[in-house]
């Protein structure tokens, strides 16, 4: 039985630790993020990045199915914050995407959210919150930490409609939505896919049946209102 036990126990101790990237443009603040999390024995920082680049190019190196990433508002240049995190989504469908801010509008946040995010942490919630929340993502709960419930409940009641309609689709399915999102025609997506024509065509046929529409710009419309794909809906929607 001893023996039993310490098998047991060795296989506790090598349980993976949850592995967070950090993106943020300013160095103090990156290198405080990550000493707040590398200090916790459950967590650990796969990667630190200033860019959206740096962390694409950290994450393309990273073996991990799963992992965190911590995406702080204010990245520059065209490749800000909410393309990182639409780019994060569409490469890495089951990454964890959260948005780290400093008191930020709902406006920004609710960007965010459409983009693809899972949650909100602000920088001036107390460490153990903070890390709590990214642990609570993590297990697939909407987090919105340092932020009136009130005024963000609508964005992740929009959040939870996104990932119910991505459970019904495979990422397969998730992909050619989204590039028939983008106007794409069948053929376009099927080369851009690496698959025939007709693949594409059997998989939007599968893609309406899910949602319960009968064309493809319905089902953009109603995966662009759940958030699944960013699409402009001020026309006809």
């Amino acid at each position: 039985m001893a023996k039993g036990y310490g098998l047991k126990a060795s296989a506790e101790r090598v349980r993976p630790r949850l592995g967070v990237v950090v993106v943020e443009p300013l160095a103090v603040v990156r290198a405080g993020l990550g000493k707040l999390i590398g200090d916790r024995q459950e967590m650990e920082v796969l990667a630190e990045a200033g860019s959206a680049d740096d962390c694409l190019e950290s994450l393309r190196r990273i073996r991990r199915s799963r992992p965190v990433v911590l995406v702080g508002l204010g990245l520059p240049g065209e490749r800000d914050s909410l393309w990182l995190i639409g780019t994060l989504r569409e490469s890495y469908p089951h990454a964890t995407i959260l948005v780290s801010g400093a008191e930020a509008d709902a406006a920004t946040i609710s960007r965010a959210m459409f983009m693809g995010a899972d949650g909100y942490l602000d920088k001036n919630v107390d460490p153990a919150e903070f890390l709590q929340a990214i642990q609570r993502a993590a297990q697939g709960e909407v987090v919105m930490a340092g932020t009136p419930v009130d005024r963000m409940a609508p964005i992740a009641d929009g959040i939870d409609s996104r990932r119910q309609i991505a459970h019904r689709l495979t990422t397969r399915e998730q992909e050619v939505l989204r590039a028939a999102a983008r106007g794409l025609t069948s053929r376009e997506i099927a080369r851009h896919l690496g698959v025939r024509e007709r693949t594409v065509t059997t998989h939007l046929g599968r893609i309406y049946g899910k949602l319960g529409v009968n064309s493809r710009v319905s089902a953009v419309i109603e995966a662009a209102r759940s958030g699944l794909v960013a699409v402009d809906l001020s026309e006809g929607a």
